[in-house]
C-alpha cells in the first residue's frame, strides 16, 4: 500500500474524531477543557463531516479501489461544513445566544480548514497525478 494514502487516512481518522469532539461539545457535553454552547445545526454538521472522513478513512486504510474518490470526497465535504460554521460564526456572533465566538471556536474553525485544505490538495493532485 502507498504512504500517502495510508497518511491521509490516519489523519481523516484524526479528523474525524476532532470533530466527534466538537460535535459533543456543542450538544452541551463537556469533554475536559472543551465547553461550548449548544448549537444543534453544528452537531449535525459536525457529524456529518466525520461521516464524510471516516469513509474515506475506510477507503484509504481497507485499500479499496475508490480510495482517491472517497479521500477527495470526504475532505471536500468536511471543509464545506468548515466553512459554513465559519460563516455561521461569522453571522451569528459566536455561541446561539449572540455571545462572542471563544478563541478555541476560532481556532478550530482555522486549523481544520488549513489542514483539509491540505488533505484536499494533497489527495487532489496525487489521485490526477497516478490515473
Amino acid at each position: 500500500m502507498d504512504v500517502l494514502p495510508r497518511l491521509l487516512g490516519r489523519l481523516s481518522v484524526l479528523y474525524a474524531l476532532v470533530f466527534l469532539t466538537f460535535a459533543l461539545a456543542h450538544a452541551g457535553v463537556t469533554i475536559g477543557p472543551i465547553s461550548e454552547p449548544v448549537i444543534v445545526p453544528a452537531v449535525i454538521v459536525e457529524t456529518l463531516c466525520a461521516a464524510a472522513l471516516g469513509i474515506g478513512a475506510y477507503g484509504a486504510l481497507a485499500g479499496r479501489a475508490w480510495t482517491w474518490d472517497g479521500l477527495l470526497y470526504g475532505h471536500a465535504a468536511a471543509l464545506g461544513g468548515v466553512l459554513l460554521g465559519i460563516a455561521a460564526t461569522t453571522l451569528r456572533g459566536g455561541g446561539g445566544d449572540g455571545e462572542a465566538p471563544s478563541a478555541l471556536l476560532l481556532t478550530y474553525h482555522a486549523t481544520m480548514a488549513v489542514v483539509l485544505t491540505a488533505g484536499l490538495a494533497g489527495a487532489f493532485y496525487v489521485s490526477r497525478v497516478r490515473r
